[in-house]
């Protein structure tokens, strides 16, 4: 099943879900607050629900995609789709499947105050993964509604509005101030865990910011007196011929048996007890190590920061011991939403991101980064999502005027791509979604903002 596919199957999930609830509460409004592991997270607006009432949504839900309802719809003029279901009409960002009958995969979970509806995983769409309550992941999206809530924003009209009142530096300068006030706030806790954690533990799915992050938080570290030394996993990649292959018999370089571990936690035990190591370093044009690594040690005062996408997986250094490692996850969490039924997905801002990323800085063609999504996408099913309550704190990557900044940029790439080309779907449905974003001036980033990983101009550049 493609990434397009699957959006309009979940579309199509949260068309019936509509309609389900405006029958069974007539006086509420559900309103789809945000992505959250293969699902929605859902509430109402003046009601908790209790598992009793979600458990009677899921059946009316099923009813209806037993009776295999058509789902009618039209493309109209302002980039939504206009659809019915029951005599209501809604409007969505994607369009929905022609009919209920195939969305047999689905289920809603109990959540306080709402619930979550559960989708099929990209990887395996004819099963669902197995629950694990996301208690770190939700209290992230909570702790960024509440801010949004006190600055009196919650739709992208309300951002749209500030731009339109040229106070967009304001807006810059408070997003900025929530990322580095959170980053400090991370540096501060593991300055208090000093005298145990050596390892610093960083991952994320792709275009998280995780190197912008990383490079901040170090700054912050130094501040409390720390000094980080920085690991990179890509160094411990097996030779080329003894990397495992994937279901296609292609080279699976996500894989954690990409890596070689015994190597890995020699050298991490090693250092943290002192010893000096040489380190390998990869060549990745002739496939394997080079002749000669670089020695290094760990003092006293410095700590170890790894990034990669296996570092929260607890198979990756299974010897070392929990209190020696501090864990974080970075994503990029978009929270604004179009209206009460049409979320910012997270997944595209981070397509987004990458697509201008990869043309500014890789020589990468749009058509190729979005050929190349559905297996990031499911690298990061297998490798980074099941991990990701792993982590010790999250980081919430994304920033308020992201996509009105980076519009301009996007849609002359998106716009390059034709009819013919596989991914035009895919392409039209992100520029329907810029759409929604006023044009925001790009020069007044900070430098060291997050969001210069992506459109050039950052600390590093410099």
């Amino acid at each position: 099943m493609s990434e397009y596919t699957i959006r309009r199957y979940r579309q199509s999930l949260i068309l019936g879900l509509i309609g389900v609830v405006k029958h069974l509460f007539p006086n509420e409004q559900l309103k789809i607050a945000h992505s959250i592991l293969d699902g929605i997270y859902c509430e109402l607006e003046n009601s908790l629900l209790s598992s009793r009432e979600v458990q009677k949504i899921e059946d009316h839900l099923r009813d209806w995609v037993l009776a295999d309802q058509a789902i009618s719809y039209e493309t109209r003029k302002d980039h939504l789709y206009h659809c019915q279901i029951d005599n209501h009409e809604i409007n969505t960002i994607y369009p929905p499947l022609e009919r209920s009958g195939s969305l047999k995969f689905f289920k809603l979970i109990h959540f306080t105050p709402g619930f979550i509806l559960l989708f099929p995983n990209a990887n395996q769409p004819e099963m669902l993964a197995p629950f694990v309550p996301p208690e770190k992941l939700s209290s992230t999206f909570s702790e960024t509604q509440r801010w949004l809530e006190n600055l009196h924003l919650s739709k992208v009209q309300d951002v749209n509005a500030i731009i339109t009142a040229k106070s967009s530096q304001e807006l810059i300068y408070l997003a900025e101030a929530l990322h580095e006030k959170k980053i400090s706030s991370i540096a501060d806790r593991i300055f208090d865990h000093r005298s145990n954690v050596r390892v610093i533990l960083i991952s994320g799915p792709s275009s998280s910011g995780k190197t912008t992050f990383a490079q901040r938080l170090s700054t912050q570290l130094r501040v409390n007196g720390l000094r980080p030394v920085a690991l990179s996993l890509d160094n411990y990649f097996l030779a080329r011929e003894d990397t495992p292959r994937d279901s296609f018999g292609q080279y699976d370089f996500e894989s954690l048996g990409a890596l070689d571990l015994p190597l890995l936690a020699a050298h991490l035990s090693a250092l943290i007890k002192g010893a000096e190591i040489e380190t390998p370093v990869f060549d990745f044009v002739n496939g394997r190590r080079s002749p000669t690594g670089i020695c290094m040690n760990l003092c006293s005062d410095e700590i170890l920061i790894v990034e990669g996408i296996h570092a929260l997986n607890p198979c990756l250094v299974p010897s070392l011991g929990r209190n020696q490692m501090f864990k974080i996850y970075v994503s990029a969490l978009a929270q604004l939403n179009i209206d009460d039924y049409n979320r910012v997905p997270t997944t595209d801002v981070r397509l987004i991101r990458r697509l201008v990323r990869d043309d500014k800085f890789r020589g990468i063609k749009p058509e190729q980064t979005l050929a190349q999504w559905e297996s990031v996408r499911r690298g990061e099913n297998n490798n980074i999502f099941p991990y990701q309550e792993e982590a010790d704190v999250m980081f919430n990557s994304s920033l308020l005027y992201e996509l009105n900044a980076l519009r301009p940029y996007a849609e002359h790439l998106l716009a390059s791509i034709t009819p013919e080309c596989p991914h035009y779907k895919t392409a039209v449905h992100l520029l329907t979604l810029l759409s929604f974003f006023n044009p925001l001036d790009i020069s007044a980033v900070p430098f060291n903002s997050i969001l210069r990983e992506f459109s050039g101009g950052c600390a590093c550049d410099v």
